[in-house]
Formats: C-alpha cells, sequence, structure tokens
C-alpha cells in the first residue's frame, strides 16, 4: 500500500521545479479553511459582533442590487442565506488556490494576500450595526495569521528533501518519499482543524446568554388569552380544524416561516436593550424591556405574509401576538403634524416604513414582547417587534426593533424600496390548498379539499372551490380569531377516478373576490387562483 502511494505521489513532485501545481493549490485551500474556520471561531466568542465570512456574506447583502437578490430566491429559495455563506467560503479558498501556486515561486505576494484577506473581514466586522471593533481586530488578525502560517508550512512540507546518499559519486539526491508522507500528514491536520474550528463556532453561537435570557421571562396570564384558547379548542374538535393535513389556526413558533436578511440571528441582551422613539416628536422617549413587558397586555391573532409569497405558498402564518399598541408609545412621543411615515430600524441595520395613520386606523398594530404564550423567540425578534396587520413583513415586520422614528413619506425609504418593491405593502386576499398536495393520489369517494385563507384587516366572507372547470362550491369555513387571522375551510369532495384540477378563490367582507390574473411577488404581492392537479385512483 505504501509503495503504490508512493509511486502515485512520485508524480506530485517535479524534481527540477518543487513542488507541482495541484499540491500548491491544495495548500491554498487548507490555508484558506483553517484561517476562516479560526476567525468564525474566535469571533464567536465576542457575539453578537459577526465573524469574518458572516460579516463579508452580510456587506454582500447590503450592497447587493435587488435583482441578485432576486436571483438568489428563485434559485436556492428559503437555502438562500446558507447558499449565500457556502458562495463566500468557495470564492475565498479559490483565491487562496490561486495564491498558493503563486506561492511556489515567492510566498510574499500569497502573504500579502491572506492580509488583504483579514483588512477585507476587519472592515466588514467593523462596519456591521452589530460589529465590535475589538472583535474585528482580534479574528481577523487571528484568521490571517493562521492562513498565512499553514500557507508557508505546508508548502514547506511538500518541497522535496535531501538525504545522504548511500553510494558514491551520486552525491545528495531528492527524496520525494520524505516530502510526499510529511506533506499529507499535516494537510491531514490542517483539514481536521479546520473542520473542528468551525464546528466549535457553531456550538459556541447555537446556545448564547440570550436564550437563557429569553428563558427566564416570566409572562402574567391575561384574560384575553383565555377567550383565543377556547376558540382554538373549539377549532382542533370541529371538521374543519381537525382534517388531516391542514394548516393550524395558530401556528406554533417553530414552524412558522422566517424571512429577514440576517445571516445570524441577533442577540439582543433585554437588560441591556431599549427601543427610542424620536423624529418628528415633541419629546424622545426610550422604553426598557421590562417596561413594556409589565404594560403588554394586548393579545391579538394577526397573519403575517411575506411579500415574495408566491400564490399557495407557505411564507405565511398565523400567531396570537401580545405586547402594547403602538398607538400609545406615540401618543406618549407626540407625533407632530405632518409626520406622515412611520420608520423603524432592528439592531442589526434593517429598515423599514408604513404610513402613520396605519398605527390610528384600527387595525392592530403591537410592539410585540409575547408570541403564542411565550416570549418572542429568538429568530422572531427577541426581545421586541412590531406586527401591524394587513402590511406585508417587508414594509411593518421589524424585528429586533431598536428605534422608531417619525418622518415624512417623502424622507424616507426602507431597506427593500430602493432595490425595485412598492413602497406602500397592504396584503392581498388570498386563498390555499393544504390538502391534498398538488400531483398527489387520492382514493375514489369523499375527499376532503381543505385549506386556509386570509384577508387582515378585513376578513374572509366565503371560501369556493371549483373542480376541473365546473360551478364554484362554497366551502365551510371553520372557527374564527376574528378579522386579522386566516380561517380554515374545507369542502367535501365526491372524488371520481381520473386526473382532475382543483381551484380555489376566497371572497373578503369588503365584497372583493380574488382575481384570476396571475401576477409574480414583485413589486406588491403575488395575484391568483391556487390551482393543483390530482389524480383518482
Amino acid at each position: 500500500m505504501g509503495e503504490q502511494l508512493g509511486a502515485s505521489l512520485d508524480k506530485t513532485i517535479d524534481k527540477t521545479e518543487g513542488i507541482r501545481t495541484w499540491i500548491a493549490a491544495l495548500a491554498g485551500a487548507l490555508a484558506a479553511g483553517l484561517a476562516l474556520a479560526s476567525g468564525e471561531f474566535v469571533g464567536a466568542f465576542g457575539a453578537p459582533s459577526p465573524g469574518p465570512v458572516v460579516a463579508v456574506a452580510n456587506r454582500v447583502i447590503d450592497l447587493a442590487p435587488g435583482w441578485f437578490v432576486e436571483l438568489g430566491k428563485s434559485l436556492f429559495g428559503l437555502a438562500d442565506k446558507p447558499a449565500l455563506i457556502i458562495g463566500t467560503i468557495c470564492i475565498s479558498v479559490a483565491l487562496a488556490m490561486a495564491l498558493g501556486v503563486v506561492a511556489r515561486r515567492s510566498v510574499v505576494p500569497a502573504l500579502l494576500g491572506f492580509a488583504g484577506f483579514a483588512i477585507l473581514g476587519l472592515l466588514a466586522i467593523a462596519s456591521d450595526p452589530q460589529g465590535s471593533l475589538l472583535w474585528a481586530i482580534i479574528s481577523s488578525a487571528i484568521a490571517a495569521a493562521s492562513g498565512m502560517l499553514t500557507l508557508s508550512f505546508l508548502l514547506n512540507r511538500a518541497r522535496p528533501r535531501s538525504t545522504p546518499a548511500k553510494t558514491p559519486p551520486f552525491g545528495t539526491p531528492t527524496n520525494p518519499h520524505v516530502s510526499r508522507r510529511s506533506f499529507l500528514g499535516w494537510a491531514g491536520v490542517a483539514g481536521l482543524g479546520a473542520a473542528s474550528a468551525g464546528a466549535a463556532a457553531q456550538a459556541i453561537r447555537s446556545r448564547s446568554s440570550v436564550d437563557i435570557a429569553r428563558d427566564a421571562v416570566q409572562l402574567e396570564p391575561v384574560d384575553s388569552s383565555t377567550a383565543f384558547d377556547q376558540v382554538l379548542d373549539a377549532a382542533t374538535a370541529s371538521d374543519v380544524g381537525s382534517t388531516p393535513g391542514i394548516s393550524p389556526l395558530v401556528v406554533p413558533g417553530d414552524d412558522f416561516y422566517l424571512i429577514d436578511t440576517a445571516l445570524i440571528k441577533p442577540q439582543v441582551n433585554p437588560d441591556t436593550w431599549t427601543l427610542t422613539i424620536k423624529g418628528m416628536v415633541d419629546q424622545e422617549v426610550t422604553y426598557t424591556y421590562q417596561e413594556l413587558l409589565d404594560r403588554a397586555s394586548t393579545v391579538a391573532p394577526v397573519t403575517l405574509s411575506c411579500v415574495s409569497n408566491e400564490v399557495g405558498g407557505q411564507l405565511v402564518g398565523n400567531a396570537i401576538w401580545r405586547g402594547v399598541p403602538l398607538s400609545e408609545l406615540l401618543d406618549e412621543a407626540g407625533v407632530q403634524p405632518g409626520a406622515t411615515q412611520i420608520a423603524s430600524s432592528s439592531v442589526d441595520g434593517w429598515t423599514c416604513g408604513f404610513p402613520t395613520e396605519a398605527a390610528y386606523d384600527g387595525r392592530t398594530a403591537l410592539l410585540a414582547v409575547a408570541m403564542n404564550d411565550e416570549p418572542l423567540p429568538v429568530a422572531h425578534g427577541f426581545p421586541a417587534r412590531l406586527v401591524v396587520s394587513g402590511l406585508y413583513g417587508y414594509v411593518s415586520a421589524t424585528k429586533w426593533i431598536e428605534t422608531i422614528e417619525l418622518t415624512t413619506w417623502e424622507d424616507f425609504d426602507g431597506y427593500w424600496i430602493p432595490r425595485g418593491w412598492s413602497k406602500v405593502g397592504p396584503v392581498k386576499t388570498q386563498s390555499r390548498i393544504d390538502t391534498p398536495s398538488n400531483r398527489s393520489r387520492v382514493g375514489q369517494g369523499t375527499t376532503a379539499i381543505a385549506g386556509v385563507a386570509w384577508a387582515p384587516n378585513t376578513g374572509i366572507a366565503k371560501v369556493e372551490v371549483q373542480i376541473d372547470d365546473g360551478e364554484w362550491q362554497q366551502a365551510q369555513l371553520g372557527e374564527s380569531l376574528g378579522a386579522d387571522a386566516w380561517v380554515q375551510w374545507l369542502y367535501a369532495w365526491d372524488a371520481e377516478p381520473g386526473n382532475h384540477t382543483l381551484r380555489v378563490r376566497a371572497t373578503d367582507e369588503s365584497g372583493y373576490s380574488q382575481t384570476p390574473d396571475l401576477a409574480s411577488p414583485a413589486p406588491d404581492g403575488a395575484t391568483g387562483w391556487h390551482t393543483i392537479d390530482v389524480e383518482v385512483a
């Protein structure tokens, strides 16, 4: 085995030029891997400050044009963020491989290249809203040092060694076996080190002190929660709510859809966090988490939807939120005449804005601190977020909120507006078939067609189902939590053998019925009837 390995790798060492190209490239790749992993590992101790990889990827998101972001969503769906991080790593490794090849002749340009990577990482971390200059310097310096030392060391191990000749007069020929074994051994050590450091970084960030602080929060019971519990019990026991495959009336926090620009969820210490209301107000006011928690007695079910949700998509969910009415907090600051927009920002720098009147027109508009009778999950905005019914999340649902600023409609554009999305984002009346699933097979006879429909602020009046090109048939509606929450629906279909097309449409309380015209999510939400095909066996 050893002889075969030696014979194979004889070809990798050029006895006249030293190191083969792919050996040098491999050394560069391993050096980059250890550099990136060590930077992330050290950076994890400085949480919430991001590590170099995440910080650079965050800057890519912030600077990318709207078409690039949409391309990522279309190609990778909900995996667009992991894909961006993987892409950042791959590009870094590819560049490092080139540096490894250059280093065969001179290691200086390669070392300068790793120093350039470190500077880029430092600037990315330092410019991050949650970044720390101290941790930017520490993690970037350690990453650069790890990469430089690893590359130099591996290249040195890969060079042929000179050994004394056994038989004169042949001098001191090179012995490639010494360099081969040394390089392979240390390359394995470098790869294992990179994998271990990366895994350790992930483990450190996965359970932070913020999770512990959230677990310690105690919510005082409120009367309205009991009323909603009674509706939920009735819904679960009903024919509609108990239909297999139908979405629950209230979606658990762990299953609620997640859409945001954060590559790593911001870690906000509730003991030091504050919310500030400023701008066109009579007086700037600041609230602590405990002050808001003590006042959080308003409980309301609200369906939230992402503007990127396709017809029949999963980027929508209903939950019961608890918090302080936004209008109360604004009144305490004193909204000045002419303040036509409420702009908000999160601790990670994300921003959005919606009309000031939305806080006063009777819809649910909360500074929420709880979701489904639990403190907000970290992924959903702990310690506090905005929940505004009837508006898509990209113009209203600021998680990890830090500031609210009163301004004019003309003077501020939220994060997504310059990227091509509409500045006004009212949620469109929509319906979805949950069961049966598209292209599934069902049995002959009575078959349940069921799903959910929503029209926040207005409410659903009826849901209708069409089989093939037949007449529209009215479905049975389930228990209702109110106009702001989605409603479950059920239609009992007498399924006959063959291939069939099923459609659904909803009509809201204003009398508006969903349009059949198909429109993509951009720039202000998708339209059309959710349509699926099934086969009846």
